[in-house]
């Protein structure tokens, strides 16, 4: 006899005759209390002010990524000009800061993102209903368009954006509540974090709702979508909205963490970003763009004040991801579930040690002959002597280049040797196994 027992999960599942519904999913609930508990602990194992600073800006750009993977990855929306939203919040809510400042309005620092929200989302409903009309690379050239109209806007309202030397604000403000005055980089810290997470667990909760399904619809099949009745410019138009949002709230952070606004903010060059930031994490997967914008602001912030090549190495790293992990950081780590599931895991760790040894070889490589060509191209005014990994050397001489070449060699072999033993581990356990699906 069929019978039908209600029990907790996540989401419906059949066994057999069986219907068993789940409301609760117990993973999810561990995820993001770890999730929250790593953004509180951070800060005091990292004490320093550059690494509380870095943070910051990291959890800035995770905000700013998923929004746009909101277009991207959900809805298949590639833009040109997000930083439109993010900026004109930031923008917006700067103002407002200067206006609280001044004792015009009355608003607590802390509620200030809600108001770069409110803004990108009212710029979203402007620009959205003409960028959504079309789709595709029509829809990217478009939001392109907007973007440089918007940067060009910058120099001729000065009065609005602030000129070319932008907006000054200062973030502490009224009286201290409990003490927090938002003036030390660790209390901004825990305000992005707070906003940060809010705002990702609102974007993945999205991602679970109708609207959300649908516009997962529109980027797959846009066709069969309006065929079933659904009116797919006013799902992009809603996505782009609620994306806008997100982007406001990014942008009005980034306000009260460097209590400046500029022209760059809505910059291409700010829209660019955040798209690397999407691609290397992997925009087909939701925590994708978090662990893209962690490793994007780890190049813009850390790297940067390492070697000024740092756009370099970030070009190149985003082209070998393109080419050889076109599913992003996510989609290699996603790949390793199976193995997991299937306890082969530890198997494999011999032989992804031995790629992450020539890997290291590469990167080596990869290294001393970006700054060989950088010193010798772009600063060699300065003298071409040089110093990497604590070794001093004088790039106008044959032994480092002749280091660099010996290095790419033993790499790429090694690398090779590598890949071949990942790969016949792979199949030996797909043939003891039955696969890995």
């Amino acid at each position: 006899m069929e019978t039908t027992t209600m029990q907790q999960s996540s989401r419906p599942v059949v066994t057999g005759r069986t219907l068993r519904y789940r409301p609760l999913n117990l993973a999810r609930w561990v995820i993001w209390s770890l999730t929250a508990l790593l953004m509180i602990a951070m800060p005091l194992i990292f004490t320093g002010g550059f690494a509380v600073t870095l943070m910051s800006q990291m959890g800035i750009m995770i905000i700013f990524a998923l929004s746009y993977n909101m277009l991207l990855g959900q809805t298949g929306m590639l833009s040109f000009g997000h930083a439109v939203y993010s900026g004109l919040g930031a923008f917006i809510a700067v103002h407002v800061l200067n206006m609280v400042g001044a004792g015009k309005v009355w608003l607590p620092v802390s509620m200030l993102p809600l108001v770069g929200g409110l803004a990108g989302a009212f710029f979203g409903v402007l620009f959205g209903y003409v960028t959504t009309k079309k789709s595709g690379t029509t829809f990217a050239m478009i939001t392109m368009g907007i973007g440089e109209m918007v940067f060009a806007s910058s120099l001729m309202f000065p009065d609005f954006f602030g000129g070319e030397g932008g907006i000054s604000t200062n973030r502490v403000v009224g009286d201290p509540f409990l003490g927090i005055t938002f003036g030390p980089g660790r209390q901004v810290y825990y305000l992005i974090a707070i906003w940060c997470f809010l705002s990702m667990v609102a974007m993945y909760a999205w991602t679970q709702t109708p609207l959300g399904r649908i516009a997962n619809a529109v980027r797959d099949n846009p066709e069969r979508v309006e065929f079933i009745g659904y009116n797919t410019q006013r799902v992009r138009y809603l996505v782009l909205i609620l994306s806008a949002f997100f982007a406001g709230i990014s942008g009005a952070l980034s306000a009260i963490n460097f209590e400046i606004v500029s022209a760059e903010n809505v910059s291409a060059v700010r829209s660019g970003g955040v798209l690397l930031a999407a691609f290397i994490g992997g925009a087909g997967v939701f925590f994708g763009p978090v662990i893209g914008a962690i490793v994007f602001m780890l190049f813009a912030v850390a790297l940067s004040d390492l070697t000024k090549a740092w756009l370099l190495y970030l070009g190149l790293f985003f082209v070998m991801m393109v080419m050889f992990v076109p599913g992003g950081i996510a989609s290699l780590l996603l790949m390793q579930l199976p193995l997991v599931a299937k306890k082969q895991f530890g198997r494999m760790l011999p032989s992804y040690a031995q790629g992450a040894v020539a890997g290291l070889i590469l990167l080596v490589a990869a290294i001393l002959t970006v700054e060989l060509i950088y010193k010798v191209q772009v600063d060699s005014a300065n003298g071409t002597d040089m110093s990497l990994f604590g070794i001093a050397f004088n790039a106008g001489t044959l032994p480092p280049w002749i280091v660099a070449a010996v290095l790419w060699a033993v790499g790429c072999a090694a690398w090779r040797w590598a890949g071949a033993k990942v790969r016949a581990e792979l199949d030996a356990i797909q043939a003891e196994t039955g696969g890995l699906a």
